[in-house]
């Protein structure tokens, strides 16, 4: 009989989605409330001077205000930006990551399993339910993103059940596209299809027999199998909607000149599982979570943990590194407005959050965590806007998500005997919300 560790090694590295069973309750969408979130985690930090000018310390309009410039990409869409700076995250202690602390406001480190869920996987139970849960993709180095297509540092269900993000864009077509796919594809998905469905009656045949301490535990594995197994079965199902969304695979995929071609697979991919409504959250990370990363198609040599060592302002490695990421910010935003979706498009109704996985830099005590806000989610949020906090933990903005997708909560993972010493207070933050 395989031990729990070769089973969530099989899985891990043959699906890299997260097979624990979920505690997903029906969501209920509100009226003039987001349909999905986007996540963008650029790793080594964000510098709040790369994104508003130097001096700006008041809260205000950002008509009349230019972004700086690693940001100019975004000038033309500052009315539907929000940009919030002077949230804390010390208690996440992020130095050169805070990992799934980044996402979930508790402490992380290199290891170290997720202490609860991550507010993407939070606000996923929130939103009009689609076949995936949060849609991770990890953006790395091609030797790492081989070597590791799957990962697991961003995204968890809940305490030590974490979501594993995808690095390789031919198996991630493979998952989603599998069975609309030809030739070789085709066959690997159906291959692959099989064996799974074999794995899980053996695991389930294997479970009598077990201690009562040990057969809930192997049930949640069992039910992981059959979660896989079931996602299969829906997407095969959709077939002909699959088929007016799939992108098409080409050189870069199978035959990619920089790392850059796979990063630019994976966020395609990523939009065409959002514009089919396959996922409801889409979470993004350049550097997969890590320290690391890799652009050299974008001239950038520097690369790995030395380039967290630089300065961000000013420096052309970060301009070029922030203007691509801004880029595809765009693209996404573009893709979503090509939608139709009730009075307007998919990008009306969806809200991205752009921040790192770290606070504004390597190295930090995370006393400086900026956020950028695209887009009004369905009206419900503010935009235009440049806001400075003073001292409230990122854990009150993403309480704030929570009610502003109709979900409210009074604290989003702050223990009551914390919330004083994190300055954590009660509820949405004041002026975020429409």
């Amino acid at each position: 009989m395989m031990n729990r560790r070769e089973m969530m090694h099989r899985m891990a590295a043959g699906i890299g989605v997260s097979l624990l069973p979920s505690y997903a309750q029906s969501a209920i969408h509100s009226p003039g409330s987001p349909r999905r979130v986007i996540f963008f985690l650029q790793n080594h930090g964000f510098d709040p001077l790369t994104c508003i000018p130097e001096g700006l310390g008041e809260s205000c309009s950002l008509d009349g205000v230019q972004l700086a410039e690693p940001m100019r990409t975004l000038e033309p869409y500052k009315d539907r930006m929000h940009v919030i700076t002077g949230l804390h995250g010390r208690h996440t202690s992020p130095g050169h990551s805070a990992y799934f602390g980044a996402l979930g406001g508790y402490r992380g480190s290199l290891g170290v399993p997720p202490a609860g869920p991550t507010i993407d996987y939070a606000l996923s139970q929130s939103l009009p339910k689609t076949i995936l849960p949060p849609l991770c993709i990890g953006m790395e180095s091609m030797d790492s993103m081989k070597a590791r297509p799957t990962i697991a540092t961003l995204t968890a269900r809940g305490a030590g059940q974490p979501i594993f993000m995808h690095s390789d864009p031919n198996n991630l077509y493979e998952m989603l596209y599998g069975s609309i796919a030809d030739g070789e594809v085709r066959k690997h998905y159906e291959a692959r299809s099989e064996v799974m469905l074999q794995v899980e009656r053996v695991a389930k045949l294997k479970s009598g027999g077990l201690l009562k301490s040990e057969s809930q535990r192997y049930a949640d594995y069992v039910g992981g199998f059959r979660d896989i197994n079931g996602m299969r079965e829906k997407l095969s199902s959709i077939s002909p909607h699959l088929k007016k969304h799939a992108p098409t695979p080409d050189e870069r995929y199978t035959n990619p000149k920089f790392e850059t071609d796979w990063h630019d697979c994976l966020l395609e991919i990523g939009i065409s599982a959002l514009q089919a409504n396959l996922t409801n959250v889409l979470t993004i990370g350049s550097g997969r979570g890590e320290y690391f990363g890799a652009w050299k198609g974008l001239g950038v040599t520097q690369a790995g943990h030395g380039l967290g060592h630089t300065e961000q302002v000013g420096v052309s490695n970060w301009i070029k590194i922030r203007q691509y990421n801004c880029d595809m910010l765009v693209k996404l935003m573009k893709s979503l407005e090509a939608v139709p979706e009730g009075s307007g498009s998919m990008m009306d109704n969806t809200l991205i959050v752009y921040t790192s996985n770290n606070a504004d830099k390597q190295h930090t005590d995370g006393s400086i965590w900026p956020f950028v806000l695209i887009g009004n989610g369905g009206g419900r949020f503010k935009t235009g806007q440049y806001t400075h906090l003073e001292g409230r933990p990122i854990n009150d903005l993403y309480t704030t998500f929570l009610h502003g997708v109709g979900a409210p909560v009074d604290r989003f993972n702050v223990p009551k005997n914390m919330a004083a010493k994190w300055n954590s207070q009660l509820g949405p933050i004041e002026g975020l919300l429409v």
